[in-house]
């Protein structure tokens, strides 16, 4: 996935779509009611195996050593706010979104055991920057639409891991969200310096394509690592998975998944491995290679959820712009779960593939 953005600094740069946050908006507009959506449907129970799982596949994490250390179920009247910030920000970004991310119930809300963030077509003006900007929220923006993103920022990070979410995606040209990380102390430098992890990114799904099913449109996720140098010298490996299930893949739940170890991070889509990238293929352009072997993805990480509303990845894609009739919608996540490796907490890797068993 590719999103760009502004620098974490008081230079501008490219950066993803999370990398936005926000302040309390100075505007109070009435947004429409959607209704409710339905409890997540309960998956099919994957038991423990002692054997080991098939190459792609991945089981039951249990097998493979990952002890659960912190989760969200979201079964609860309101969002938890011992683990979760809610960003406030109208900067788009630096992606030319076209949202203002805020702190209300009507873009962000827990309801039947899921977090909804919901995104609306409404003029709504906000700070530019969210909480925590190095150089100072910024200036009042006005946007055309609002949704909602949270993240761990300062409440919980992690270094290495097994990171996952169960979530129904929203679908149409022009939407675009995504389950992702940043650095919490950019120990590396600025963005892309300091790394960023996106475990889950969709842009447009169900929408016309030209390089997909003609008959289903678009219908894959994507994840991927941003890296090194400050921008413009920042780089990215990505890669894509179509989605599990029928022709209608969004209208299902999913769970997206990254294992993250020393030198090492598989992605997966229901439990199926798509895509690894090792040490070798990624730096960090202000420390030596051989002295900092696994930078930047070797230093604490916080989780990010978000939808966002239109933008480059998804308007530039396939260049077929944006549809505002593609909203309201929403974007559901019925859990979000942190694993450890029981047997080498430090590294990870003996979890991950098998490694070291």
């Amino acid at each position: 996935m590719m999103k760009f953005g502004l620098k974490l600094s008081m230079a501008s740069c490219l950066v993803f779509a999370a990398c936005g946050g926000g302040s309390s908006s100075t505007a109070t507009p009435t947004v429409s009611v959607t209704p409710p959506p339905a409890p997540a449907p309960t998956p099919p129970v994957v038991l423990p195996t002692p054997n080991p799982a098939p190459e792609g596949v991945d089981h039951h994490p249990l097998d493979k050593g990952w002890v659960q250390i912190w989760s969200d179920e979201f079964d609860g009247s309101e969002l938890d706010r011992t683990k979760w910030e809610v960003e406030e920000s109208c900067w788009g970004g630096g992606n030319d979104e076209r949202q203002c991310y805020t702190d209300r119930s009507d873009n962000v809300e827990i309801i039947n055991g899921l977090l909804r963030l919901k995104a609306y077509p409404e003029t709504f003006t906000g700070p530019e920057f969210p909480q925590g900007w190095p150089d100072g929220r910024g200036s009042q923006i006005k946007q055309e639409y609002t949704s909602g993103k949270i993240r761990t920022r300062e409440l919980a990070d992690w270094t290495y891991g097994r990171f996952s979410a169960r979530m129904k995606l929203p679908k149409g040209q022009g939407t675009w969200p995504a389950f992702w990380m940043l650095p919490a102390d950019n120990i590396y430098g600025d963005w892309a310096a300091s790394g960023e992890i996106d475990i889950m990114e969709a842009v447009n799904l169900g929408a016309s394509c030209n390089d997909c099913d003609g008959n289903v449109g678009e219908n894959r996720s994507s994840g991927a690592l941003h890296f090194g140098s400050e921008w413009p010298n920042n780089t990215y490996l990505t890669d894509k998975l179509t989605l599990p299930g029928n022709s209608n893949a969004a209208d299902d739940y999913h769970v997206f998944a990254a294992e993250w170890g020393e030198g090492r991070i598989n992605w997966f889509v229901d439990g199926q491995k798509f895509f690894t990238l090792d040490a070798d293929q990624w730096h960090s352009g202000n420390v030596s290679k051989e002295t900092n072997l696994n930078a930047p993805f070797d230093q604490d990480f916080y989780l990010m959820l978000n939808f966002a509303v239109g933008g480059r990845l998804s308007e530039d894609n396939n260049a077929r712009g944006f549809n505002s009739d593609n909203y309201p919608s929403e974007m559901l996540v019925d859990w979000v779960r942190v694993y450890q490796c029981e047997f080498d907490g430090t590294t990870g890797r003996s979890c991950m593939d098998g490694e070291g068993e």
